[in-house]
């Protein structure tokens, strides 16, 4: 099993914890690209690993590999970039035990802090001072039986629901579960379309003659660098 590294010189006194790790993939400074803060710079630190498997994920880089490092040494890292605004994600960033710890601790440096979670796992846990954007998985997604819809009872404000469609069946389904969960005006809704899969403007226009009220959301960063799947 692989362990924290120790710095030369210094041990860890019998039955003493272990400094809090998380296993990294990328930490870097861009552009936030999605959810309602898109636009803002911001500090995004990704952690490895994800229990699911969508059909149109973006960042299956992420599933294996990155670097362990301690929480304060991410905190450090962060602190370089200097940049408030910073977004834990993945993968599934809360498939790691130390992902709430991380959230706390950069909330108590005094960043303003997102995570983005496939709503997958349980995010009752998580710091209040959090905000939570929070992923519904359609059945276009391939992961629809993962949802926990516990989390739906969970929403506070500054939170946000997350839907990634890939048709208009994912279309009507998301309707369906606004309404059946009355969802509409408790939190920011985005309905984005998956890409490559379905066409931005037609979601705009079922979106339009609906008079729904939920946010169109492009991935901002796909528009910028489009030949990028990492580091934006």
């Amino acid at each position: 099993m692989e362990r924290p590294a120790t710095a030369p010189g210094i041990r860890t006194a019998p039955g003493a914890a272990a400094a809090p790790t998380v296993m990294v993939s990328e930490l870097y400074l861009s552009i936030q690209g999605e959810s309602t803060h898109a636009g803002r710079p911001c500090v995004f630190v990704r952690l490895t690993g994800c229990p699911l498997r969508c059909t149109w994920c973006d960042s299956a880089h992420a599933f294996q590999g990155g670097k362990r490092l301690a929480v304060d040494e991410v905190l450090r890292r962060v602190a370089q970039l200097r940049c408030r605004l910073v977004e834990v994600t993945g993968g599934e960033p809360l498939a790691q035990a130390g992902c709430l710890g991380l959230l706390r601790a950069l909330c108590d440096a005094g960043h303003e802090v997102l995570l983005e979670t496939s709503g997958a796992l349980d995010i009752a846990p998580v710091d209040p001072r959090v905000a939570r954007i929070v992923d519904v998985k359609c059945p276009g997604s391939g992961q629809e039986a993962a949802n926990r819809w516990e989390n739906l009872a969970c929403l506070r404000p500054g939170d946000e629901l997350k839907f990634v469609l890939a048709g208009r069946g994912d279309y009507d389904w998301a309707r369906a579960v606004l309404a059946s969960h009355d969802l509409i005006g408790r939190v920011p809704i985005l309905f984005s379309p998956a890409h490559g899969r379905l066409d931005g403007a037609e979601l705009a226009a079922w979106i339009a003659t609906d008079r729904l009220d939920v946010r169109l959301q492009l991935q901002l960063h796909r528009i910028l660098w489009p030949d990028r799947t990492q580091g934006v």
